[in-house]
């Protein structure tokens, strides 16, 4: 039987356990040989703060939107160059890239991304949060694995 492409989705954010994940997946998972396997590196950035209210109640500026907006879209080309540096880094040269960017609760995003492009595995790092700070605020690795419609790979960092 041949072998079909495989297009192996990685979630990326500022931290080091997600860039952690991308270096293990293109050592473990993406074949030195060139193929046509794809990559996708995903980002997804918080819901846009258009007509946010502050703790007191009052609508921001829309020149402080505007401002939080730029710095959010400034962060995600950061992150994307930061995880293209990986690759490189990683002589991972021969690898058929593409970059989304989505927007939203990153638990939602990343499944609804899985299954809109359908990946066939999703690579994802975990921040290791005990149990209390993982019921507090959840866990964005646990609800992929139940939730993706694709297997999921939890990358521990060392």
């Amino acid at each position: 039987m041949e072998k079909k492409d495989q297009k192996i989705m990685v979630a990326i954010d500022e931290s080091q356990e997600s860039m952690y994940a991308l270096s293990w997946c293109i050592t473990n998972l993406i074949s030195d040989t060139p193929t046509n396997n794809k990559l996708v590196l995903l980002y997804v950035r918080p819901p846009s703060a258009f007509y946010t209210l502050d703790a007191a109640g009052y609508i921001f500026n829309t020149d402080v939107v505007d401002a939080m907006e730029k710095y959010s879209m400034h962060l995600a080309n950061s992150v994307m160059e930061r995880a293209e540096a990986i690759c490189r880094d990683l002589n991972a040269t021969n690898i058929n890239m593409e970059r989304v960017v989505g927007i939203g609760d990153a638990k939602n995003v990343i499944c609804r991304a899985v299954k809109k492009l359908e990946a066939d595995t999703l690579v994802m790092g975990t921040h290791g949060y005990g149990f209390f700070k993982r019921a507090l605020l959840g866990s964005v690795s646990d609800h992929c694995a139940k939730h993706a419609n694709c297997p999921v790979v939890i990358v521990k960092h060392p």
